[in-house]
């Protein structure tokens, strides 16, 4: 107990020191290896003498949960003045390094390297590398990461050049020397580098703020942006001042890496976003549909997610967990309002945006977990619900507060929308909630009240009253407010779905929700199944390999010409299938064809969705 007592006082002494010195860690990252998917970095810290533990970022914005990979922090090593240090992992802190600095040190340098590939998706390849600064740093226990100061530097590749929000001071070829910032501004700043780079201006006319798209790609034929995109990214940067009416940033930058190599992702950040697309996602309009909202999307978490975050998201440092109960704001408004500036751009046309929704609202129509699993705990337990496998997805659920909370935001709009004769809308709460003064980053934390009561001021309703029964309900329906009182009916016929089309064709899977019951691969792999449908009640699970259809090799197109031919006949849906060692039949009793949703119009009624995707800035 006393050596505890001992460590302690000495670690917080050393810890004041380090804050009082104004000190600045430098970082220098080695990035010559990223092909291969290792990055190298040494880390000079300003110490004093004493019990010092360093810690390597955990709980990272925007994931909302523990996703540091330290897993893939290896090769540590510490010294000081040249003589190496032992170290030690804490004993229930997987992330934590105690060691102790000697007398007379002042500087403790930390040598390590960090491995991009964690086994299903990677962070580099031979032509890119996405640099996420919190995978390759460390920083004093208990410090608040706006008082860490870092200056940063890297060395690339031959011939690669890059994009960031970071300001660059002295560049020498590939190496790099960045302006030094705070630690949280680093995270904040990703970096994207390749050979094949190219930055394309899209700042309106009258706007003082640079804005640029920073493209890297694994072929040069991934980075030919058409002049029609680059004109609707023109039009969403307009179209999120009028929007929004202020903006939280000093210059902003759509980081974009188009390539099949590295993961496909999105991450938002005050000054930019990292994004990474299908390589062919400007020539191929099947990719170009499914990530038509990628860049509006976390665009507006400038706004929503950055600049208004929840408290619950708001953390001194990397290490204290963060609260996810808001998640269906933070995350659930950025969905609709990415999905509606998508539509607004003309990123993606009218009727791309009512299959889209269309499919949306039928995938959670169809969420059997919906029962059990109200939307609030999905947002609850986001740090369990993204590690889960997609089998049985289904029924566990996933991150529904994204689409579910775009579907509750739909109905919001409507309704202020209805209750003020068109006078109001959901674009008078943005204002208000998210505008407020121009300038530099900065965090502004809100809780469910002033949400509430914000919509309160923009048209007054039992708002708290209508969001806490959508967030806790446990009915099998979804809710589809927002289209109905949009003038629009969900439907089904045997036409096919756009939406579900382009992800077919991206992913080479089928998805039969809305018939037999079951996503699979194109190999006959069941994905998923879903409780109360055709599939499951007959005994079809996750996991299983469908072998036949009626007798006949399994195939997308086979499995389609049972589905057409079940309106005629009366026996059941042959499947024959693989489960581990053993093959049964299963006999799906199923006689109603294809099934894919549309919305329709409502006849009599006005066509609000019409009305909320019209633009609100001129042409660009």
């Amino acid at each position: 107990m006393v050596r505890k007592y001992t460590l302690a006082v000495l670690f917080f002494c050393s810890l004041a020191a380090y804050a009082q010195t104004n000190a600045v860690e430098r970082l220098s990252v080695d990035a010559t290896d990223a092909p291969r998917n290792i990055l190298h970095a040494t880390l000079t810290v300003p110490v004093s003498p004493g019990a010092l533990t360093l810690v390597y970022p955990k709980w990272i914005p925007g994931n909302h949960r523990p996703t540091g990979p330290i897993q893939n922090f290896t090769g540590l090593h510490f010294k000081a003045a040249g003589k190496e240090l032992e170290w030690q992992r804490d004993l229930e802190d997987m992330y934590a390094f105690h060691l102790q600095v000697p007398a007379g040190t002042t500087e403790l340098e930390a040598s390590y390297d960090t491995i991009t590939y964690n086994g299903k998706s990677s962070l580099a390849s031979s032509k890119v590398l996405d640099l996420l600064w919190n995978q390759v740093v460390l920083y004093p226990k208990g410090a608040g990461t706006d008082a860490v100061k870092v200056a940063a530097s890297l060395r690339l590749p031959v011939g690669w050049k890059f994009g960031t929000a970071l300001m660059p001071t002295r560049q020498n070829g590939g190496s790099v020397e960045f302006q030094t910032v705070s630690l949280t501004t680093l995270v904040d700043s990703p970096l994207i580098a390749g050979p094949i780079y190219r930055q394309v201006q899209i700042t309106p006319a009258g706007e003082p703020i640079t804005h640029v798209v920073d493209m890297v790609g694994e072929s040069e034929e991934a980075i030919q942006i058409t002049d029609k995109d680059i004109a609707s990214l023109k039009q969403l940067v307009s179209e999120t001042g009028k929007l929004f009416g202020a903006r939280h940033y000093t210059k902003y930058h759509f980081l974009l890496i188009l390539g099949d190599q590295t993961a496909h992702h999105g991450l938002e950040h005050h000054e930019s976003s990292d994004n990474g697309a299908a390589e062919d996602m400007f020539s191929n309009p099947h990719s170009h549909d499914l990530e038509a909202d990628l860049l509006p999307h976390e665009f507006v978490h400038s706004w929503n997610g950055k600049y208004r975050r929840p408290a619950g998201l708001v953390t001194p440092n990397y290490q204290e967990p963060m609260h996810g109960d808001l998640l269906w704001v933070y995350e659930g408004l950025t969905d609709y309002l990415g999905n509606i500036l998508a539509a607004r751009t003309g990123l993606r046309s009218p009727d791309e945006f009512r299959e889209n929704l269309a499919y949306t609202a039928a995938m959670l129509d169809h969420r059997a977990g919906r029962t059990w699993r109200p939307l609030q705990d999905t947002a609850t337990s986001v740090q369990s619900l993204f590690a889960a496998p997609v089998e049985w997805t289904n029924w566990r659920r996933t991150a529904d507060y994204y689409p579910e909370g775009y579907l509750i935001w739909l109905e919001v709009d409507s309704l202020i929308r209805q209750q003020s004769n068109n006078q109001k809308s959901l674009n008078d709460f943005c204002r208000a909630f998210h505008g407020g003064e121009s300038g530099p980053p900065k965090v502004v934390p809100y809780n469910f009240d002033e949400v509430a009561a914000t919509l309160n001021k923009v048209v007054p309703n039992d708002w708290a009253r209508l969001l806490r029964e959508r967030l806790d309900s446990k009915s099998p329906q979804a809710p589809l407010g927002g289209i109905t009182n949009g003038g629009w009916k969900l439907v089904y016929t045997t036409e096919k779905n756009m939406t579900m089309e382009s992800r077919e064709k991206a992913s080479e899977s089928i998805d039969l929700s809305f018939s037999l019951g079951l996503l699979a691969t194109k190999e006959g792999e069941v994905r998923d199944v879903i409780p109360g449908t055709p599939a499951y009640a007959a005994g079809l699970a996750p996991g299983m390999k469908i072998i036949a259809v009626n007798g006949r090799k399994w195939s997308k197109d086979i499995v389609r010409n049972a589905l057409q031919s079940s309106l005629t006949h009366q026996q059941p849906i042959a499947l024959l299938a693989e489960n581990g060692e053993y093959y049964s039949t299963y006999a799906v009793d199923y006689h109603a064809g294809e099934r894919y949703p549309h919305l329709v119009r409502a006849e009599g009624q006005p066509d609000l969705l019409d009305e909320i995707i019209k633009p609100l800035a001129a042409a660009q």
